[in-house]
């Protein structure tokens, strides 16, 4: 995996955090509502995770597979 598509997940993980975060403080100014700011914490949580992890997941996946048939590659050549 190229550290550039590594940099991009940091970054946007960092926005949608961001994001949610200024999302709880401009629904708390002047309340005291629990169940508004944790609805957007959740869907935070949900996105964050569907989104940013999932695709990461899946190329750290192809990565690791693509070395391991690499290491085959190499272990028969050897013999």
């Amino acid at each position: 995996m190229k550290k550039k598509t590594i940099g991009f997940y940091i970054i946007a993980s960092a926005v949608i955090w961001g994001a949610v975060m200024i999302g709880c403080s401009l629904k708390l100014k002047g309340t005291s509502c629990y169940e508004e700011i944790s609805n957007i914490l959740y869907g935070g949580t949900v996105f964050h995770l569907l989104f940013i992890w999932g695709p990461l997941g899946s190329q750290f996946r192809k990565t690791k597979d693509k070395k391991s048939e690499e290491n085959e590659k190499n272990i028969k050549q050897r013999k």
